[in-house]
This record gives structure tokens, C-alpha cells and sequence, in this order.
């Protein structure tokens, strides 16, 4: 018989709960909105959904907001959830609600699972995944397993600083990755620059058109996420380096000029062992990360 995991992706606007069997194919999906005030409404929903599956589950994949303490599976201040949500235990909670067990972890971990399992890392021992998006996000697999550190932190790599009293947004601290790299940062870079644009896209084809100030902020972009995926590769050695994300996937030749950048950064004997690919999953990455998880915890 078939055996199914259910995954989860609650967001700060949306929740979304699909059915995806050991193919690793989704093969049902739900979507509501996520009450960011009552936490054990959401659960509720989604418990009544996973109730109305007539299969055999064998556990629950779960993503959420961040920061969370993966090592007691709860939330504890997600800026989009308000207090309500703040240090709920989410795992234990949803677990005592559907009676099955509930495997919680962020969605940048859990599409580097994705990727390490059935997408560009899945021949790979050692798959680091860097998301470059809104935000600048990461994960790393060792033999389809995510590697969570000491306390649940590894791979929270958005502040780690690359230029002193550099550009900073948000709660990022200056001169960060993610506030020199990131869609968000590209974009918030030009506009205090002068310039009219909507998203990174735009500041890349302005580049090409020859606007030297959009010019250099992209190079900064690609450099430093070079600088950036040259020190993993001196630090961790993977086998691959898997980028995803609006940036990686829609900025042309993004992805292929950064790895260039890498092989210019590192030893001459690990040139040849230097690759950055661009995914090939869908924005279901997460879910299906999630499903993952949870059938790796029955095995």
C-alpha cells in the first residue's frame, strides 16, 4: 500500500497543506489564510484537513516562520505572527491534534532536503542550498539529513557581515549578505540610489542598458555571494552549491556568472570541484522538503 506524508508551509499570510506520497509527488493540496493572531485556529484547519485523508500517513513535514528553535520544535518571535504565536510549541501542539508526528524546520532547510533528495543534489553526499530572494536564506544536507548545529542555528546565515559598515534593511545588520545580495537589497540599493525601479530584475536590465550605478550594484551582488559561496567551499567542501530563489531563477545568467566569480576566489586545486547550479524545482521546493523529512524519520 501507499504511504503518504503529509507537508506543511504556514506563512504569515497563508498556510498551505498537501498530500504527497513516497514518489515524492504532491498529489493533493490545500491553501487558507493564516490567522496571525490565534495559532490553535490554523491548527485546528489543518488538522481537519489531514483528518479527511482516507490513507496511511506516516508523519507531518512542517515549515514556519522564523526564528525558530528547531531543537524543541516550536516558534518564537516570527515579526509577521503576533504574540499568540510567540514560543508555541507548534510540533508537540499539531501532533496532540492529529495524532501523528510533526517534524518542524525552516523553509530554507527544508528545500536544501528538497534539492539533496530529488533535485540537482540527489547523486550528492554534501548539498548546500542558498535561496536569493526576498531574503538571503540557506540550508545544508550530509547524506539527505539537514544539518542543524549545536542549537538549531546552522546555516542562519543572512548577517554574517561581508562589507564593513556596509548597506543594511531591516533587522539585517550593516553590510550583511543578505543586505547586499538579496532581491529585497538589490532593489532597496537603487532606489536610494535615484532609481525608478520595482524589483532586482529591473536594476539587472538597467545594468545592461549601460547604467553604471545599477552596473554596480549587481557586481556587488554577484561578487560578494561569490566571496560568500568561495568561503563555504573552504569551510564545508560540498559537493554542489544549489541556488534558488526570484534572483537565481529570473535574473539571466545570474547563477552561471556567480560560479565563474567562485572559481577566481578559491585554491587552484579546487577549481575543478567548484559548482554552483541553479534549481530545478518548482516553489513547492518547501513542501516537498517537508514531506521528505517526515519520510526520513520513519526510516
Amino acid at each position: 500500500m501507499m504511504k503518504y506524508a503529509i507537508a506543511i508551509d504556514i506563512g504569515g499570510t497563508n498556510t498551505r497543506v498537501a498530500l504527497v506520497d513516497e514518489t515524492k509527488t504532491i498529489t493533493d493540496r490545500k491553501q487558507f489564510a493564516t490567522n496571525a493572531t490565534d495559532p490553535n485556529e490554523t491548527l485546528q484547519a489543518i488538522a481537519d484537513i489531514i483528518a479527511s485523508y482516507d490513507c496511511d500517513i506516516v508523519g507531518v513535514g512542517m515549515s514556519c516562520p522564523g526564528p525558530l528553535d528547531l531543537i524543541e520544535g516550536k516558534i518564537l518571535t516570527p515579526p509577521n505572527l503576533t504574540k499568540g504565536w510567540h514560543n508555541f510549541k507548534i510540533a508537540e501542539e499539531l501532533s496532540h491534534l492529529c495524532g501523528l508526528p510533526v517534524y518542524l524546520n525552516n523553509d530554507a532547510n527544508l528545500a536544501a532536503l528538497a534539492e539533496a533528495v530529488i533535485g540537482e543534489g540527489k547523486d550528492c553526499r554534501f548539498v548546500q542550498f542558498l535561496t536569493v530572494s526576498t531574503g538571503l536564506g540557506a540550508g545544508f544536507t550530509i547524506d539527505k539529513e539537514i544539518y542543524l548545529g549545536s542549537h538549531g542555528f546552522a546555516n542562519e546565515v543572512a548577517n554574517c557581515i561581508m562589507i564593513q559598515n556596509g548597506p543594511t534593511h531591516g533587522n539585517i545588520l550593516p553590510g550583511g549578505i543578505e543586505a547586499i545580495s538579496s532581491g529585497t537589497a538589490i532593489t532597496t540599493r537603487a532606489r536610494n540610489a535615484g532609481l525608478d525601479v520595482k524589483h532586482a530584475g529591473e536594476v539587472n536590465d538597467l545594468a545592461k542598458e549601460g547604467n553604471t550605478t545599477a552596473q554596480s550594484i549587481m557586481a556587488d551582488a554577484k561578487n560578494y555571494l561569490a566571496n560568500f559561496i568561495a568561503f563555504i567551499y573552504a569551510y564545508a567542501d560540498p559537493d554542489i552549491v544549489i541556488l534558488g530563489g526570484s534572483v537565481a531563477l529570473k535574473v539571466d545568467g545570474f547563477v552561471e556568472e556567480v560560479e565563474a566569480l567562485v572559481k577566481e576566489k578559491v585554491f587552484e586545486v579546487m577549481k575543478p570541484f567548484i559548482k554552483v547550479r541553479k534549481s530545478t524545482l518548482s516553489e513547492d521546493s518547501g513542501l516537498l522538503g517537508a514531506a521528505c523529512l517526515a519520510f526520513s524519520k520513519v526510516k
